[in-house]
């Protein structure tokens, strides 16, 4: 008996060879190449975003004279006060309008369009939407702007937000109804037929079974969704003309003036414009980091 266990161990010691080895050390040996490539990576990542964030502080006549990466010798904060002055706040209120009113209609409408896709019975009809709804995904929104440009006006929607709300929504559906119909197909069978025999409604069973499974797929698709429109420069820049309907990424241009450009107020803008998206990140880190490794577990 005591023979058996000691092979045992053995062959578990062998079969894990890595196991209680300190983290990067290969084979007994550090790896320094991979470690001087992660720190290079890391400088390559930290070193833009800091001079973003201390720039932002520095006066535009001690920009230029300065050391792009030393600090403000005399930080202020007239350049935040700058770009709240030039009407932050209404670009802001746009942006919002404008990714919540995109994201939500088109997770909605991609889960259950998912839904019907992977649960349904009927196959060909469902077959040959999904075919046209991945057939999105191989047409670029540059291909189609010309063509969405002449539609939101037939429609009489241009330089509103509604206006770029509709093409958002368009663009998004593709890429969620790939990601959400292949997490719903990983949902086992034998829980959609309890449910059934318990006699849930398909509706009852959209909601109570398969939105509750897939919860992490939706909310890395919502902010993923959320990140591009809330970047989005294109649709903004073709399909609005005012101010008062500029979006975020048109904001900036609000400090370029005919010959100079005043850089610390722009990354001024860039900070107020990025801290969403990091509490965003913050929120549904979770959810998110286990919707993109969901597929590893198994």
């Amino acid at each position: 008996m005591a023979t058996t266990i000691a092979r045992e161990q053995e062959r578990t010691s062998v079969a894990r060879p890595g196991r209680g080895t300190p983290q990067g050390i290969v084979g007994g040996h550090r790896n320094w190449l991979a470690g001087a490539a992660s720190w290079l990576w890391l400088a390559i990542v930290v070193v833009p975003i800091y001079w973003i964030v201390i720039t932002s502080f520095k006066e535009q006549s001690s920009y230029y004279a300065s050391n792009p990466l030393a600090p403000p010798t005399e930080p202020t904060l007239g350049n935040y006060q700058m770009v709240i002055e030039a009407g932050f706040i209404q670009y802001f209120v746009n942006s919002l309008i404008v990714t919540l009113g995109a994201v939500v209609p088109a997770v909605l409408v991609s889960f259950m369009a998912s839904y019907a896709i992977v649960r349904s019975r009927s196959g060909w009809f469902l077959r040959s939407v999904n075919s046209l709804f991945l057939m999105g995904l191989a047409i670029p929104l540059q291909a189609t702007i010309i063509p969405v440009y002449l539609i939101i006006i037939r429609l009489h929607l241009y330089d509103s937000l509604l206006g770029m709300i509709l093409p958002s929504i368009a663009f998004a559906i593709p890429l969620s109804v790939l990601v959400l119909s292949n997490f719903i197909r990983d949902v086992p069978k034998e829980l959609f037929e309890s449910m059934r025999m318990d006699g849930a409604t398909e509706w009852a069973t959209l909601w109570r079974l398969a939105f509750p499974l897939t919860r992490p797929a939706v909310v890395t698709v919502a902010i993923y969704n959320a990140l591009s429109i809330w970047n989005g420069f294109l649709l903004p820049l073709i399909l609005t003309q005012s101010p008062d309907k500029r979006t975020l990424p048109l904001a900036l241009w609000a400090f370029q003036g005919q010959y100079s450009v005043n850089v610390p107020a722009i990354l001024a803008s860039v900070v107020l414009t990025t801290l969403p998206i990091l509490i965003l990140y913050v929120v549904g880190r979770r959810q998110l980091l286990s919707g993109l490794t969901a597929g590893f577990s198994k």
